[in-house]
């Protein structure tokens, strides 16, 4: 490794960054275009690279990465003069001649350290939040998939400012140079033991950072739903990708009376999906890499497999794979799983399931199927966790709308649409005053006695609780003005009379 590569990456990045060149409207959306640009005309290529990393069809390509990509985009084309604009707040009334607003600005230059499960969108979501809003960013891909993040390198500076917007590939060593460098965020998204020497790094230079990380990410299933629905939409988050996807259900959580019921209706779902052999099925991906393999396979141990349990080292193979009667204390429940195997654990009822999500780390997604209002209303109101959907699994993901992120253990930060925006920009709050109107400030100035005391405190509480109020306010000075010029003029002109 060359270390000087790396801090000369950054020193130019901060350099195109001072030169101002990133921050105009105009010149974000054209690079956001271009960006566009390489997701549309390069579609082809990218699919090869996932194929090469991930045995993804070019289809899954499309669904998993790319149209994602594509709707962020848009949304930040569209709306980006609104998002960058001076954002007005409520006044009192010492600022009531004022302009008090909170105006977004870039933070700088931002590190972004993607990860391998979803190389692209992981990668360059972040990089559209950055360049909206007016940032350098340091794009490092993950080395782990390796055919995209050679792609992503050679493709990024043909599409985009190669000095504002440089790409780093290589492994840890890299890595750990680049994270010596000064950033004004860094944007990470991966697993909680990476999170926390991301964290130690970007402490040293007191630098923020959003952490997307993962965990155990807890499916409650019921009784009182339709299983068979319920058994298809999990069964179809949890397999995606070969389970590699960090708000994938990684257990189930339900009542005794219905674990064989979900066993067979996860057997149907799978035959319907992926056929008598998902090992054929072009649908159906590979795990990353033989390490990753072998710490999937290590964490059946001791377990029984009610569905599923096959492998093949040679391709990174593991059949989709149910196992039941899960103890609390195995090896699998003890860490995120990220692979294809999904454990049932029973319990008594709603009240048990909750007191078994809150007895672990919060985690990055909750599950809850259910046709019954009160115990979906119970399990929001008593858990906490990044985001929680119901009768539904990842689909929160797609909604650009949704703060997309972690409490505790499972990360820091949120983002997607403006919510990526607003997490890359600066909020400065502004108040440009008046030299005049020097009367309404009297109150806060020496000599204080009890009489200015009571007039500055009651001035500093009395706020103009929204626009209308403002409107009004105004209104209500603007008749007056009017009707003492009135006065005025009337005695003008009476005096003129005599």
């Amino acid at each position: 490794i060359d270390v000087h590569m790396e801090k000369q990456t950054v020193d130019f990045a901060r350099d195109a960054f001072l030169t101002g060149r990133s921050q105009p409207l105009k010149f974000r959306v054209q690079q956001l275009k271009s960006l566009q640009r390489l997701i549309t005309e390069r579609q082809g290529e990218i699919a090869i690279a996932l194929k090469q990393d991930l045995n993804r069809s070019q289809y899954d390509t499309a669904l998993s990465e790319l149209i994602g990509l594509e709707n962020e985009i848009s949304l930040a084309v569209g709306k980006l003069s609104q998002w960058a604009a001076p954002r007005h707040v409520e006044k009192n009334i010492m600022t009531l001649t004022d302009q008090v607003y909170i105006l977004p600005e870039p933070l700088g230059v931002v590190l972004i350290i993607g990860a391998w499960n979803y190389p692209w969108a992981l990668t360059l979501q972040p990089l559209i939040g950055a360049i909206a809003a007016g940032n350098a960013a340091v794009v490092k891909p993950s080395e782990l998939s390796e055919h995209s993040a050679s792609l992503l390198k050679a493709l990024l500076p043909q599409y985009l400012d190669k000095e504002l917007y440089p790409v780093v590939t290589g492994g840890v060593p890299e890595t750990q140079e680049l994270l010596r460098q000064r950033f004004d965020h860094i944007f990470y998204t991966g697993n909680s033991t990476v999170g926390k020497v991301v964290m130690e790094a970007a402490a040293k230079h007191l630098t923020p950072v959003t952490l997307e990380l993962g965990g155990k990410s807890p499916c409650y299933i019921d009784k009182d739903c339709d299983l068979i629905v319920a058994c298809r939409r999990i069964t179809w988050g949890k397999f995606f990708n070969v389970g590699q996807t960090c708000i994938a259900p990684d257990y189930i959580l339900c009542e005794p009376s219905i674990q064989n019921k979900l066993v067979e209706g996860i057997r149907n779902t799978l035959q319907e999906f992926y056929g008598p052999d998902p090992k054929s099925s072009p649908d159906y991906g590979r795990i990353i890499n033989l390490r990753h393999f072998s710490r999937v396979m290590g964490l059946l141990e001791g377990c029984s497999v009610a569905l599923g349990g096959e492998s093949d080292p040679s391709q990174c193979y593991i059949a989709p794979t149910v196992v039941t009667d899960v103890s609390p204390h195995t090896r699998l429940m003890q860490e995120e799983i990220f692979g294809p195997l999904l454990p049932i654990v029973t319990v008594g009822d709603v009240g048990d399931a909750i007191r078994f999500i809150n007895g672990k780390e919060k985690p990055l997604a909750l599950y809850v199927f259910s046709s019954d209002k009160k115990v979906i209303k119970r399990m929001i109101a008593e858990t906490s966790s990044g985001g929680v959907v119901v009768n539904d699994v990842i689909m929160h993901y797609v909604l650009n709308s949704l703060p997309f992120g972690g409490v505790g253990q499972s990360g820091m930060g949120r983002y997607h649409g403006k919510h990526t925006f607003d997490q890359l920009s600066h909020h400065r709050a502004c108040l440009i005053k008046s030299l005049g109107m020097e009367c309404i400030n009297m109150a806060r100035y020496p000599p204080q006695d009890r009489s200015r005391a009571r007039r500055a405190r009651q001035a500093m509480r009395s706020s103009l609780c929204d626009q209308s109020k403002s409107t009004f306010v105004w209104a209500v000075l603007a008749t007056i003005l009017a009707c003492c010029l009135l006065v005025a003029l009337i005695v003008i002109l009476v005096m003129g009379a005599r």
